[in-house]
This record gives C-alpha cells, structure tokens and sequence, in this order.
C-alpha cells in the first residue's frame, strides 16, 4: 500500500514498526499484547475493529505491489453503495476482499484476501478518500463475469446503477471495450436486462421470479403512477402497465402495525384509484374493505387528456422517489373504473439461472 493517506474518518491505517516509535509501535511493541498484525510488517492496535466493511478493505490492500487496487463489491461498496457489504448470502459470513493486480510479483496470498490478475485498462484506477480502487465499471464487470447465475449478475448490476455509481450506457460501453474474455457474454447479458430503477435486490430478485414465470412480461420498477390531473398516486416495487399489475415486496420490516396499514392502503388504493368528494390536493386512499378479485383488464392508455399537460420534473416531490427522470410516469384515469390489480405476493423462491 503507498504512503497515501487515507482520508476517510473511522479508518485506522496499519503502521509498519518505528524505531522512534513515531509513526507506529516500535519493534518491542510490535511483538507484544497491544499490537496487531493484518499484514507482513503492518500493525494495528488491538482494539481496532477490523470486523467492519471499510477497514477490513483498508487492511486487505496494505503489505501489496502498489499497483494494487481493490475491486469488484469492495470497491463499490467504499465508494459507497449500501448493498455491498462484504458479507455472504447468509448476511453474517465475510467474504474475501478482492484485489486486482498488474502482476504478482511480490505479493503474498493471506487470508481475507483475494488476489486477482483478470485485466487492468489504463485508466481502470482511482482513488476515492486516499485508496487505490478500480472505477465502477470495472469492479461491476469483475463481479458479474464471475458470478455464478445470471440472476446474480444481474442483482449485481442493479444494485450498482442504483447507487448511482454508473448507469448502463457506461457499462454497456466499458463491455464493448473488453473484447473476449471468460463471463463476458453473462456481463452483456446481466446488462440488457438490468433495471436502472431498481432499488433493492429484493425487487430485483421478485422481478426475475415474475419474468421467469410468465415470459414476454415487461416489468417497470419504481415508476411513479400519476393520475390524469398530475397528482401521485403512488410508486410501486413493480409494475405491469399492461396487465394493469402491481408487485410489492414486503420484508420484515413490513410486519410492525404502521406500515402494514400504510401497506394495506397502497393495496387499496391499487384497487380504487378515484380520489374521495372533496380531495383537491392529494388523493387519500380508501381504507380497505373486503377483497375482491380485481378485473383482468389493463391500465388506461398512459397518455392523459386533452389540455392536461403531463408531469415533467419530479424530481421535486419527494413522496415520488428515486430517479423519476429516468422513466416516464404511467397515469390512470379519474374518469375510469378500471383499477390496479394488486399482485400476490407469494411468489415462487425460484428464478433463473
């Protein structure tokens, strides 16, 4: 690792030994009970939590070439994307920091560690707080050619555009200028059916299950649904503007009172778009009476009326979302009885590999 500092607060850089005693423990210390070693010749104090996402991707890079530069999830996830933490399917188990290499000369395997010499581009590194990282795009392209379903690479690739670390254009672009190269074709393919809207792995793993089971689907995440005078409705996991669908995905923090009502609301609300007598500035959702199977009958056309002007920035409304600019809102007409089903939410665990 080069003498960089690293800026990022809450990170605790290992030291080699001093002599003085200046700028780390001295050799004497070095061996005894206050002072740890994560690398030949680099030590932190004892207390250091090397548990914890960033600096165990700060202990990886130190004792190694330095044209070393992390990658694939540990540079996303020091660049800041929340989905990338290190950990395995089982969210407890550490996964081994990956490390790219231009050669390795020198280097030294460790565990925890894991050294790679796929392929660096000459402007494949950067430095973000001090550290050496490779751009989004190549650290997207290291973890989708590897991985081992196509439904991993794509969850991979949704999860770093919603970051917004990088879009698919520039992935697109970055595929192009790979050329031939072992999981190469599952990257291309991850890419053309990646969702720049989606905001969870979840959503993305509901959407693959939903397309799995009924092909030819097309699925929109997150898109705001407005009705024919501008005003939200709402913003769905998912959506099947054909079939007039909606998904939700419910997680466990779904389960507590407050937001199973608001849950049941929305559902309502799918279900009976029409504003109540009297609303003019929002549209409140009916509370929910008895199910009913909706009609199996598609959303109205998405264009509204004439002389309504449609929504163009949403940017501002915050019950709105995410990343509105990136896809034109559906709309529903006030005028129309035809409702927004509510999708099932027990789907099938298995989706394609």
């Amino acid at each position: 690792m080069d003498p960089v500092p690293i800026t990022r607060r809450g990170i605790v850089v290992p030291r080699p030994p001093d002599r003085s005693g200046a700028s780390g423990p001295t050799p004497g210390q070095a061996r005894g009970p206050r002072w740890r070693r994560v690398a030949p010749g680099q030590y932190v104090p004892v207390g250091t939590d090397s548990s914890s996402r960033d600096q165990r991707i700060v202990e990886a890079l130190v004792g190694l070439p330095l044209d070393a530069a992390v990658t694939g999830w540990a540079s996303l996830g020091w660049a800041g994307a929340r989905w990338f933490d290190g950990l395995a399917a089982d969210g407890r188990t550490p996964v081994d920091v990956p490390v790219a290499l231009d050669r390795r000369r020198g280097a030294r395997r460790r565990a925890g560690v894991e050294l790679t010499e796929d392929w660096l581009l000459p402007h494949d590194v950067v430095r973000v707080d001090g550290l050496r990282t490779t751009i989004p795009e190549r650290a997207v392209a290291f973890e989708t050619c590897r991985a081992r379903t196509l439904a991993a690479a794509e969850i991979t690739v949704d999860m770093a555009v919603a970051a917004d670390l990088v879009d698919l254009e520039r992935l697109a672009d970055y595929a192009a200028a790979l050329g031939p190269r072992p999981g190469i074709r599952r990257f291309r393919e991850a890419l053309s059916r990646a969702d720049e809207n989606a905001w969870s792995p979840q959503e993305s793993r509901m959407r693959l299950v939903w397309t799995h089971h009924r092909p030819g689907t097309v699925l929109s995440a997150n898109r705001p649904v407005f009705d024919h005078a501008g005003r939200h409705l709402l913003t769905p996991d998912l959506l099947d503007e054909r079939a007039g669908i909606v998904g939700e995905y419910d997680g466990a923090v779904h389960l507590d009172d407050t937001t199973r009502r608001r849950d049941l609301d929305r559902e309502a609300l799918c279900r009976d778009p029409r504003p109540r007598a009297g609303d003019d500035d929002v549209v409140e959702p009916p509370r929910r009476r008895r199910l009913h199977r909706p009609p199996r009958r598609g959303l109205p056309p998405r264009c509204g009326p004439a002389g309504v002007a449609p929504v163009v920035d949403h940017r501002a409304a915050d019950v709105v979302g995410r990343h509105l600019d990136r896809c034109p809102p559906a709309r529903v007409g006030r005028d129309r009885t035809r409702p927004l089903a509510a999708a099932s939410r027990r789907v099938s665990p298995s989706y394609p590999t």
